[in-house]
C-alpha cells in the first residue's frame, strides 16, 4: 500500500547551457525535498532544452551515457535526500547513437527505471532513434509505475499497454508545445480516467514561436480529475517554478476501480466486428 505521497514537479525554460541546466536542476530538486517530498518530478530534456531548429547540435553537446556525470549528480541528489526522482529525459549516447531517455532513481541513489522513448515528434527523428519497449516497474512507496515520454502519452495504446502492465501510476516528463494545448487538456484526462490511473506530468514551460512550452505541469487522477495545475503561457521561466501536493494515492485508486473499472476490466475481451446487414431487393 502506498498510502499518502507527497509529489514535487519543477518546470521551467531551460537554456542551450547545460552545466546552467543542471545547476537549475539541482537547486528544484533539493527545494522539492526541503518540502517533504517523496517523489520528485522533472520535465523532458532540460539538460539542453527543447528548440527545433539547434535540437540535433543541442542535444549532442549535452549527451551521456546513462552513468554519465549528470546522472551521477541526480543519483547523489537522490540519496543525500531520500527521494524518488524522476529526473525527465536526457541525450542518453550509447555506442554512438541517441536516444531521449527517461530515468527514475530510488532514494539510495540506484537506477530504478530507464525508457527511451519511443514515439519520435516532429524532427525528433532524424536526432535520435526511437526506443522499442513498454516500461513499468515495481517501486516501493509508489507501487506499479509506468514511464513514458511526451508523444509516447498521447497514443491509447500507450497507457492501454501500461495498464496491461500492471501500472496504476505514469509519470510523463515532457516538453508539450503551447499549440498543442488542446491535446493536452484532452488525452491526458481521458486516459487516465479510462485506465484507472495517476498521470503525473512535469512539462517545459516558456520559449519563442513554434518552440514556446505549455507548460501546465499536473497530476491527474485516476478518474480524470485534474488535482493540481502549474501555470501556462509565460513566455521565459529562468527559475523553477515548483507544483507541491499530497496525495491518496490508494484511495483514489480503489474509488475509480470502483466507479469506473469496467472501463478497463474488459481491455482483454475480444471484440467481435459487427457485420452490415444485408438488405433483400425484390
Amino acid at each position: 500500500m502506498t498510502g499518502h505521497v507527497r509529489v514535487g514537479i519543477a518546470q521551467w525554460t531551460p537554456s542551450r547551457d547545460p552545466g546552467s541546466n543542471a545547476s537549475t536542476a539541482d537547486s528544484a530538486l533539493r527545494e522539492l525535498a526541503r518540502r517533504g517530498c517523496r517523489l520528485a518530478v522533472l520535465p523532458e530534456l532540460w539538460l539542453c532544452g527543447y528548440r527545433t531548429a539547434t535540437l540535433g547540435a543541442d542535444a549532442r553537446a549535452a549527451a551521456e551515457p546513462i552513468d554519465g556525470p549528470t546522472q551521477q549528480r541526480v543519483a547523489a541528489i537522490a540519496r543525500d535526500t531520500g527521494m524518488i526522482i524522476c529526473a525527465g529525459s536526457f541525450p542518453e549516447l550509447s555506442d554512438g547513437t541517441l536516444f531521449n531517455t527517461a530515468v527514475v532513481y530510488g532514494p539510495s541513489g540506484d537506477l530504478l527505471l530507464r525508457h527511451r522513448k519511443r514515439c519520435l515528434y516532429g524532427t525528433e527523428p532524424a536526432v535520435f532513434a526511437a526506443g522499442d519497449a513498454v516500461t513499468v516497474g515495481d517501486i516501493a512507496g509508489l507501487g506499479r509505475v509506468g514511464l513514458c515520454v511526451c508523444f509516447d502519452g498521447d497514443f491509447p495504446e500507450t497507457a492501454r499497454a501500461l495498464r496491461g502492465a500492471g501500472a496504476n501510476l505514469v509519470l510523463h516528463p515532457s516538453a508539450y508545445e503551447a499549440a498543442a494545448e488542446s491535446w493536452w487538456d484532452t488525452i491526458y484526462p481521458a486516459q487516465a480516467l479510462c485506465n484507472g490511473q495517476w498521470w503525473i506530468a512535469a512539462n517545459q514551460h516558456g520559449g519563442a514561436g513554434h518552440d514556446r512550452m505549455l507548460g501546465g505541469s499536473r497530476i491527474i487522477a485516476p478518474d480524470g480529475r485534474t488535482i493540481a495545475t502549474a501555470p501556462r503561457h509565460r513566455s521565459e521561466v529562468p527559475a523553477p517554478e515548483l507544483l507541491v501536493v499530497d496525495l491518496a494515492v490508494d484511495d483514489e485508486l480503489a474509488a475509480a476501480s470502483a466507479s469506473s473499472g469496467v472501463l478497463w476490466a474488459s481491455s482483454n475481451q475480444p471484440i467481435t466486428p459487427i457485420n452490415p446487414r444485408t438488405e433483400e431487393t425484390t
